[in-house]
C-alpha cells in the first residue's frame, strides 16, 4: 500500500464565480461551458492535476467558521508563457480586459521574464517565460 499523497486539485475560493471563471479561461483553461453559475466547478490541466472553484457559500457550507482571507498571497498559481514576448503580451490582454496588473513585466534576475496579474478575488497569478525562449 502506498502512503504517499500525490497533488490531485488545487482548489480557489472564489466571490464571484463567473468572474474567476471568465479570468482563468483566458489564460487557456478549459472551464466547462455554462458553469458560471455553478457553486464548484472543476477542470482537468495537462497531467492530470485537476483545479477547482468553490464560492464562499460552498466553503462556509462545510466550514461555517471560514472567513475571507486579509493580507498577502498565501498560494500563488504561475502560468508558463512560450517567450518573454508573450509574457507581455498575454499581461497586457488581460490589462485591456480591464484586470489589475500587481506588477508590470520585468526581467527578474532569475533568469524568466515575469509579471503578475490579480485575478478577481485580488490573487496575484504569475506569468513567466524563461528569459532565452526562443519565440515559438
Amino acid at each position: 500500500m502506498d502512503l504517499t499523497p500525490r497533488l490531485d486539485l488545487v482548489g480557489l475560493v472564489v466571490s464571484d464565480m463567473a468572474a474567476s471563471l471568465a479570468f482563468y479561461r483566458r489564460l487557456g483553461l478549459d472551464v466547462p461551458a455554462g458553469a458560471e453559475s455553478a457553486p464548484h466547478v472543476e477542470a482537468v490541466l495537462p497531467g492530470g492535476v485537476r483545479i477547482a472553484w468553490d464560492t464562499e457559500d460552498v466553503v462556509r457550507s462545510f466550514d461555517p467558521g471560514w472567513t475571507r482571507p486579509t493580507g498577502g498571497d498565501r498560494i500563488g498559481l504561475a502560468f508558463r508563457c512560450g517567450a518573454p514576448a508573450e509574457v507581455d503580451a498575454v499581461y497586457e490582454e488581460l490589462v485591456a480586459a480591464g484586470y489589475t496588473g500587481h506588477l508590470k513585466p520585468w526581467d527578474a534576475v532569475w533568469g524568466q521574464r515575469y509579471a503578475v496579474v490579480l485575478d478577481p478575488d485580488g490573487s496575484g497569478v504569475s506569468l513567466f517565460a524563461d528569459a532565452r525562449a526562443e519565440s515559438a
